[in-house]
């Protein structure tokens, strides 16, 4: 017992003279605590989920940025409809547009196996021609706005979903209810779903 009362007051004197350091203004108040708890800790968490988070955000809205092929008559450098409106899109984003501007490179080029030097030569010639394409509309839609656009070619692997499960998630979504799977949950059968939700009608 004696010495735990003694460990109390040595605890407890120790932190007396840090008090009384702090209230005096000397420096040994921050070698008895951390006097940046909890923003100290609070700041690497943040930066800790930002760097994960934020190549996947810089990925995101590079494809967003993106002019893609069927934007344009197959073949051509003119704009469909789709195209005319992603870039109108692009050019009113709030609260200024992002000048940079991605084009997918062409893969509507036609390749003869006896000569494969001229399909490159015709994608470097079609990326030309919409880079062009894109750069006049954009400059016709943004005039007054002072607005210099610079396009650039990539070549991005599809980002696209099947058509079939997407329609039926959303019909799910707006007549039914929110859906997941579990594994080794399910109902009437091995793999089955869980639903859950008061319902969304």
């Amino acid at each position: 017992m004696n010495g735990f009362v003694t460990k109390r007051l040595l605890a407890r004197a120790v932190l007396l003279a840090c008090g009384g350091a702090a209230l005096a203004g000397g420096d040994w108040y921050k070698d008895c605590v951390d006097p940046c708890y909890p923003q100290r800790y609070e700041y690497m968490a943040r930066k800790e989920v930002y760097g994960a988070f934020g190549a996947q955000v810089a990925h995101g809205h590079m494809l967003d940025q993106t002019v893609w092929g069927y934007h344009f008559d197959p073949g051509t450098d003119r704009l469909n409809q789709m195209g005319l409106d992603h870039l109108a899109y692009l050019a009113r984003r709030l609260p200024q547009p992002d000048t940079l501007v991605f084009l997918q490179t062409a893969q509507d080029v036609t390749y003869d196996p006896a000569a494969p030097d001229k399909m490159a030569e015709a994608r470097a010639d079609l990326n030309a021609k919409r880079i062009a394409a894109i750069q006049r509309f954009l400059m016709a839609q943004t005039a007054g706005h002072g607005s210099d656009f610079q396009v650039v070619p990539i070549d991005p692997s599809d980002v696209t979903l099947p058509a079939v499960p997407v329609q039926a998630a959303i019909t799910q979504l707006y007549t039914t209810r929110f859906r997941g799977g579990l594994p080794g949950l399910g109902v009437g059968g091995g793999g089955g779903s869980v639903s859950g939700g008061a319902g969304v009608r």
